[in-house]
């Protein structure tokens, strides 16, 4: 009931609460209130945020909050994966005491779009991947990779796709896919994805994770495009090939390259290797290093990387208009690698003050690793957007005005752009001499300032006068070195490729 006066502790005491609706399904929820009233009822994980208003009457509050939500300006789909707290916070926007006099839900499957599970202290929905009953849970997969192994299929005219373990829809898998769409408009395309809150490209069909589809394409197509490992569960028929395409050109060790590499890891990495029939590289220099770090002895393919394509052919401009960007605002975007120790610990600049330190008119981005995706939340701060879940970074990289990097792979594609860079390194002595260690010194050949206090960094930023001209060679001698083929062509070279050597019927 609502007699109560603003001064007390705002509480909330729901009596009601279920999923309704099958294809387009909400959050309803009802209660009573004392103190100040809800305005909103609030869905909380750690890299998403849904709002929904409350209808206030005189005995109590209710809210239906839609499941499906657009991201990015993309279309209406499920919450990643995850647990999201659900809140009934005061008009401010802070949290209230919340009990719950009603009975939780049963989990449920709600088919292509996510299963379900209350739970409570503190209440909480858990959404998880769509698997149907017979294939959720150790059990049902055991029975599904076995059933893998076993079968031996027809071949399959088709391209299966995988970038970064199926969390998105990017890099080179989705250069090539866009060229092999022009090419081949009538080859079949499947996604690899974690769950259905990935979107997949016009045309292509999206694949869960271990569903029994996943399990049989996988096992059936003739080509397999992926950036990163295919790991254990996978076993190569002999009429399929896979492109690995990699992820970027290194500056941190990789592979058996690495410092203390365990036995066991080690074997893991050769084993990968030899489920690999092409490796794409960037760059001479990168051919050279998965050589050695990944004793790959297979053929490489120094094409240029198809996610750079866009950066010669587009432009940044709907990026900006998607992010809510001012036309005249200076858009930095900070991309920092991730630490093996810190996985989680994705903002090493603290965005929030160094945003503040640059002043009015600066917009900062940031963008943590895709191995920080699972780890750590959002941050939420005055012009900085984290945009750590944006599928594609090529995208930010043309709305970008500038590159604020450590030891991340995207110096050497960012560079494409003509744009200023520059490495903010406080930790450097650490990283490279305990933690991964480096393939050659950045102080001598940086394309920008190399910089380990924010002072530092803010100064660069704010008085660009002088930069250009002080590393203009380095900039075009980098270019020189990584960037030969990044000339906008590099999807439609590796998909001539693939059909001159009649990889695809």
């Amino acid at each position: 009931m609502t007699g109560a006066t603003d001064a007390e502790t705002p509480r909330r005491t729901i009596r009601s609460l279920a999923i309704v609706g099958d294809d387009s399904p909400s959050l309803s929820i009802s209660g009573d209130f004392t103190g100040t009233a809800p305005t909103v009822i609030t869905l909380i994980g750690p890299r998403l945020r849904l709002t929904a208003p409350v209808v206030v009457t005189d005995t109590g509050f209710s809210a239906d909050l839609p499941l499906l939500t657009s991201r990015w300006g993309g279309p209406a789909l499920p919450p990643p994966s995850g647990d999201y707290v659900i809140e009934v916070p005061t008009a401010d926007d802070t949290s209230a005491a919340t009990t719950l006099a009603a009975t939780l839900p049963d989990p449920r499957l709600y088919p292509a779009l996510f299963r379900t599970e209350f739970s409570d202290h503190p209440l909480t929905l858990s959404l998880a991947a769509p698997l149907a009953d017979d294939e959720v849970g150790p059990a049902n997969q055991q029975r599904l990779e076995a059933e893998y192994r076993a079968t031996n299929p027809t071949p399959l005219d088709a391209v299966f796709f995988e970038s970064f373990y199926g969390q998105n829809v990017s890099c080179n898998p989705r250069g090539i896919d866009r060229a092999l769409t022009i090419a081949r408009p009538n080859t079949a395309r499947y996604w690899s994805v974690v769950d259905a809150s990935v979107e997949v490209p016009q045309g292509a069909t999206a694949l869960i994770e271990g569903s029994t589809e996943w399990w049989r394409i996988r096992g059936a197509v003739r080509l397999i495009v992926v950036n990163d490992w295919l790991r254990k569960r996978f076993r190569k028929r002999k009429f399929q090939t896979v492109l690995q395409t990699w992820h970027g050109t290194p500056l941190k060790k990789i592979g058996l390259d690495r410092k203390r590499v365990h036995p066991r890891t080690i074997v893991a990495t050769l084993r990968e290797r030899y489920r690999w029939n092409i490796l794409l590289s960037q760059n001479p220099y990168s051919t050279r290093i998965f050589r050695t770090a990944y004793g790959f002895v297979a053929p490489v393919w120094q094409d240029g990387y198809p996610r750079n394509d866009a950066l010669v052919t587009g432009d940044g401009g709907t990026m900006r208009a998607t992010l809510g960007i001012a036309a005249d605002a200076t858009v930095v975007l900070y991309a920092p690698t991730w630490r093996d120790d810190r996985p989680g610990d994705a903002d090493q600049l603290d965005v929030a003050a160094f945003t503040e330190r640059l002043g009015d008119g600066y917009v900062t981005l940031l963008r943590g690793h895709s191995r920080s995706i699972a780890h750590g939340g959002d941050v939420h701060a005055a012009n900085v957007i984290d945009v750590t879940s944006y599928p594609d970074v090529s995208d930010l990289f043309l709305a970008a005005d500038a590159l604020v990097t450590d030891y991340s792979s995207v110096m050497f594609d960012f560079t494409v752009t003509g744009k200023p860079i520059y490495f903010f390194t406080p930790d450097v002595q650490s990283y490279r001499d305990e933690l991964r260690g480096f393939y050659f010194d950045m102080l001598p050949t940086a394309p920008g300032p190399v910089v380990e206090t924010v002072d530092d960094l803010v100064a660069h930023i704010t008085n660009p006068a002088g930069e250009e001209a002080t590393y203009h060679a380095r900039y075009q001698a980098w270019k020189k070195r990584y960037n030969p083929w990044d000339d906008g062509g590099a999807a439609d070279r590796v998909v001539r490729r693939i059909l001159d050597r009649g990889i695809l019927d």
